[in-house]
């Protein structure tokens, strides 16, 4: 059963990710150490006794459809009121509209634990708090007033509606419609596919944002507009009114994520039949203008997925490492009792846990940073306030897509290291891969993520931020190297090597760009996005080992070190020269 690793979030949070130097100079003059250590623990404890006890209920009994309405599994109805209750979709909201106004990083590291909990029941207040987003910072008074502070207490849901059977990752076909009605409302047409929780039994309403497309709009992403559809309208005094002309049709049946719902939306079909066909929705932000909206409530859920990947691998992380510790096989060579030795004791078997662990916890200082890195930019103004901005935009397509691939990959070796166990389900290892499996498909694939860094984030600051960043680590290294740790081994050289290949095929990008070598650069995205985050992920876990200097941190900062941090020169061998092979096997593919 999953345990929160409490003291493990908070000393990442704190001496990691930068909120203890943080809270130390002021920036966050109402967040003390004491509160920091309250909302991790108590959050830890729901998602452990709460959330995790229903995750394989939701499994097996996933979410069910009948006349368009949606009934979640047994008990978590009554888990999600608890959750609410309890203040925690209210965490990071906007104090404005009843939230706590709490720094993003006591967000994210609440969403690790509910997402660690069950990934099935985090994902849907991700979308809710990444519409309270949206909301505040495009609407309009009016619909902030009207809406945000039962969206902000989790009274009321959230969706992001942007996918449809012919526009997935490329919104330039986007076929819904939108008409003006006259009175500033607008009725919406078309169906939306792949929407997560957009109907469930969770609230008595629904927030749908919606993208669609006006009349006369400019094709292409410049002519698509962002528009709020509340399941049921809300009355002036905030009451339900009637119900929208919108509904769901459909929900998939998934390889994994079984208990939150992924529906098929219609908008627009006559199912409000006392009125003229149409979903009744008001306009946020400006008209053509919608991508940029919904690019806000995007950013925070790629985070958020992000989050899921490290979530899943710190749960698939513990189950092996006890079933590790209970199954008994062999003779392992430093087994001196009698029997057979728990397989912990076999070196391959501690090879996959130390690769599962070291994984989770540098995905996890990579995602906390990028939270820091948003809080700086919130609490900041002017030249620094662009600088934290810059570093948040370069972390984000590396959370979310170094994290979600770690989240498989930990969780396949967590089958692995069960053995045939792993392949049945009731151990729950199986479980935990399927879920893993979506995070690096929705929210945008890794490959974008990957293409966003390469294309859009290098060049930030005339291609020089990412080398300020890249000085940083440097920086923590000789710290290490001067640190006189004992058990540390070659860790500073090998973790020098890894950012001196960051640094190269950093340069080797830009340059690929500035020269028009686009398809060149494109062929290395993913590879790079990979070696981006070992090198970085081995800075933090050097920057552990020199805070804390406890045996078992240095131990797997050692291991990292010398065992998988030199992934980074073939990764960088594949950048700088992968592409003519690529291009050359890859032609032999097309046939369309």
């Amino acid at each position: 059963m999953y345990r929160a690793p409490v003291d493990e979030i908070v000393f990442t949070l704190k001496h990691v990710a930068g909120l203890q130097a943080a809270t130390d100079a002021g920036t966050f003059s109402e967040l003390t150490e004491d509160l920091v250590d309250a909302i991790v623990g108590e959050a830890g404890r729901f998602a452990s006794e709460e959330v995790a006890p229903l995750h394989a209920i939701g499994d097996e009994h996933g979410a069910v459809l009948k006349d368009a309405a949606v009934t979640m599994p047994p008990g978590w109805k009554d888990l999600y009121r608890r959750w609410v209750e309890g203040g925690w979709n209210a965490l990071s909201g906007p104090a404005e509209f009843g939230g706590q106004g709490l720094p993003t990083m006591l967000g994210v590291a609440a969403l690790e634990m509910w997402n660690s909990g069950s990934m099935a029941f985090g994902i849907g207040p991700t979308l809710t708090m990444g519409a309270v987003e949206a909301i505040e910072k495009h609407a309009s008074d009016t619909l902030k007033a009207k809406y945000l502070e039962k969206l902000v207490s989790g009274e009321w849901m959230g969706t992001m509606n942007l996918t449809e059977p012919q526009a997935g990752s490329d919104l330039n076909a986007l076929r819904a419609r939108a008409e003006p009605v006259g009175d500033g409302t607008y009725r919406i047409f078309g169906q939306k596919i792949f929407i997560t929780y957009g109907e469930h039994d969770f609230t008595d309403n629904i927030v749908h944002l919606v993208l669609a497309r006006l009349p006369d709009a400019p094709d292409g992403t410049r002519g698509i507009s962002l528009f709020l559809v509340p399941k049921f309208f809300v009355e002036d005094d905030g009451s339900l009114g009637a119900r929208n002309d919108v509904f769901c049709s459909s929900i998939e049946h998934k390889l994994g994520i079984h208990a939150s719902p992924t529906c098929t939306m219609i908008y627009g079909d006559g199912f409000a039949k006392d009125r003229a066909p149409g979903a009744i929705g008001w306009l946020v932000g400006e008209e053509n203008k919608g991508l940029a909206c919904m690019f806000t409530m995007m950013n925070n859920a790629r985070l958020a997925v992000g989050m899921q990947g490290v979530a899943v691998a710190e749960t698939a992380t513990q189950k092996a490492i006890a079933y590790a510790n209970e199954r008994r096989q062999g003779k392992a060579a430093n087994w001196a009792s009698e029997g057979m030795a728990p397989i912990v004791h076999h070196a391959d078997v501690k090879r996959n846990l130390l690769t599962m662990q070291a994984l989770t916890r540098i995905a996890r200082a990579i995602s906390y940073a990028c939270a820091h890195a948003i809080d700086m930019a919130n609490a900041s103004d002017g030249e620094i306030r662009r600088h934290w901005q810059d570093r948040a935009n370069l972390l984000t397509p590396v959370a979310k897509a170094f994290s979600t691939d770690i989240g498989v990959e930990v969780a396949s070796l967590g089958v692995q290291v069960h053995g045939g166990m792993g392949f049945i389900e009731e151990t729950g290892a199986a479980c935990l891969l399927r879920d893993a499996r979506i995070a690096p498909i929705y929210e945008g694939t890794n490959g974008i993520q990957a293409i966003d860094l390469v294309t859009r984030k290098l060049p930030q600051d005339s291609g020089e931020h990412v080398h300020g960043y890249i000085s940083e680590l440097a920086a923590v290294v000789e710290d290490l190297r001067q640190s006189n740790v004992e058990g540390l081994g070659h860790s500073a050289d090998r973790i020098e090597r890894a950012l001196d290949d960051l640094s190269e095929t950093t340069r080797f990008l830009q340059a690929a760009l500035a020269e028009g070598r686009i398809e060149e650069a494109l062929a290395g995205a993913t590879p790079y996005l990979r070696l981006f985050a070992v090198a970085a992920g081995a800075a933090y876990l050097a920057k552990g080992a020199v805070a804390d200097r406890s045996p078992s941190r240095v131990a797997l900062c050692r291991f990292f070190a010398e065992n998988l941090a030199g992934e980074t020169t073939a990764l960088k061998e594949r950048v700088i020269t992968g592409a003519d092979s690529l291009a050359a096997a890859g032609a032999a593919l097309v046939t369309a």
